[in-house]
């Protein structure tokens, strides 16, 4: 049966089951529920361990289309609106335009699997990965929702306010932070290396930049502070010492403390228990489904929270997890077969969802900042997700292709899922020219998402400040409604609307990509 692209997906043409004993569908059973504009998609098996299930929608295109996917975790430069590809991986979602409608298909967040979709001129296929890491999951009978899907046709709208509805659309549990986050973040220009009276002069310099602003910025230690570089244990080095006289210092000069953290990586603790671990070819790490990883991690946050800071940025989970970054993943969440969770009775997705839920519940009312998560997963367990890859103080390049990209294509999850961070304005030096760095400043602190700055002390320049001080203080209300306007040909969108108004950038002026 063929139908038109643009058309509610109330039923699938096809299913094809993959389980590891054999390439069908073994005993895995499906069902499905429409609920007016969703679908829910159960599954069960008694002893087939299912990896992956595909479901094929016959959709015939004849008409120009463009579309636009996600990513499994942060965007590395490569959110774009392209003409149709059966080829191309999509995680989570796509949108799809032919001008005059957009057409918004996906899963909601909080699935136990994770949901891939492909667009070609026939159909589209949406491929439901149940694995246990990279081994069918062992369900034993036990019935999984593994998704929802659900899917919107907009009329008379811009393909932005589509994307930004369907999003909303999307996650049914957001949690946003009850005042705009804003601040400092180390990381940019120390690159862990600093000490207290480095981040005590960070801080310092973080509060005179927020001036007399009634909401009071944040100061994030990055990567540095603990014993091991990346690593655990989760305990301060020397340089550093005290934790709790830093957070209660940074608060009595009016900033509020953030700090850093890699929740499955201690490899102390790994050499003592490899039994709690995860090892895919030379990558190791923590099972966050093993009890006592579990009891580990809990005991690390309440630390923390025990400090007395005030937000978590907690990193690495679905590198850790899986064993690759976004870039080097195509249509599958892993590139490596044959491992297992600890707990093989459910899917990573699952796995990874609760390791989430666990940091947020351990955390209470202090703030979350995920960074390279899985944007489906994390919602509602996150106030602030990191969208896009690493932004640079010493490469403009970093900026304008992973932050400005995920800012322009991720900023209709904002307020939807969380609240996106495109990441930080780094300032080092003399590395970038302050024309370009100062625009990157501007577009952030008005797009109604939360402005990071690293700034090197010995940088800052009269003219840097008098910017910073009035992004501050812009960014602590976030009030601003922004919408790229070119992100329809362009991945690095110069020209946006700003509260009604139209802003062109140039954020390349002198400064032009290397060709390689």
């Amino acid at each position: 049966m063929s139908g038109n692209l643009f058309k509610w997906l109330d039923y699938c043409d096809d299913i094809r089951y993959y389980c590891d004993d054999e390439e069908d569908r073994g005993d895995a059973k499906v069902k499905f529920y429409s609920h007016g504009e969703t679908m829910e998609m159960y599954v069960t098996a008694e002893k087939s361990r299912v990896r992956k299930i595909e479901l094929r929608w016959k959709r015939k295109t004849e008409h120009p289309v463009y579309v636009l996917g996600d990513s499994w975790e942060r965007a590395c430069g490569n959110l774009s609106w392209q003409p149709l590809n059966g080829d191309r991986a999509m995680p989570w979602y796509f949108l799809a335009t032919d001008g005059s409608r957009t057409l918004g298909v996906g899963v909601k967040t909080g699935a136990s699997s994770y949901v891939c979709f492909s667009c070609d001129a026939s159909g589209i296929t949406a491929s439901v990965d149940l694995r246990c890491g990279g081994v069918g999951v062992d369900l034993s009978g036990r019935e999984i929702l593994a998704c929802t899907f659900f899917s919107k046709v907009y009329y008379d709208i811009s393909q932005f306010d589509a994307a930004k509805e369907f999003c909303r659309l999307l996650c049914d549990n957001p949690i946003l932070p009850k005042e705009p986050v804003y601040g400092g973040n180390n990381w940019y220009y120390a690159y862990g290396k600093s000490s207290y009276e480095e981040i005590m002069a960070d801080a310092r310099l973080i509060a005179r930049l927020a001036g007399d602003n009634k909401n009071r910025p944040f100061m994030v230690i990055d990567d540095g502070w603990q014993m091991n570089p990346c690593d655990g244990p989760w305990l301060p080095n020397e340089r550093f010492g005290d934790m709790k006289k830093i957070a209660s210092e940074f608060k009595a000069m009016g900033v509020r403390p953030g700090i850093w953290f890699r929740p499955l990586m201690n490899t102390a603790v790994q050499a003592e228990h490899p039994d709690w671990c995860l090892v895919r070819g030379n990558s190791r790490c923590l099972d966050p489904s093993h009890p006592e990883v579990k009891k580990l991690i809990k005991e690390d946050v309440e630390r923390i929270k025990s400090w007395g800071f005030e937000l978590i940025k907690h990193d690495f989970t679905n590198f850790d997890v899986n064993g690759s970054y976004s870039y080097d993943l195509k249509g599958s969440i892993t590139n490596f077969t044959g491992w297992s969770f600890y707990d093989n009775k459910k899917t990573g997705a699952e796995i990874l969802r609760e390791l989430y839920k666990l940091i947020k519940e351990t955390a209470g009312d202090i703030y979350i900042i995920g960074c390279n998560t899985s944007p489906h997963l994390c919602a509602g367990y996150v106030e602030i997700n990191r969208v896009g890859n690493d932004t640079s103080g010493k490469m403009w390049n970093y900026n304008r292709k992973n932050g400005l990209n995920s800012l322009a294509f991720r900023l209709c999850q904002d307020n939807a899922f969380y609240k996106v961070d495109a990441d930080c304005v780094g300032i080092l030096n003399d590395n970038i020219p302050w024309e370009l760095n100062r625009q990157w400043l501007d577009i952030l602190s008005r797009s109604g998402t939360p402005l990071f700055v690293a700034v090197e002390p010995s940088a800052m320049t009269p003219q840097m400040e008098r910017d910073l001080k009035e992004a501050f203080r812009i960014n602590s209300l976030q009030e601003d409604v922004a919408e790229p306007l070119d992100w329809m040909y362009n991945t690095g969108p110069q020209n946006w609307m700003i509260n009604g108004q139209r802003c062109e950038y140039d954020f390349f002026m002198d400064e032009y990509p290397e060709i390689k």
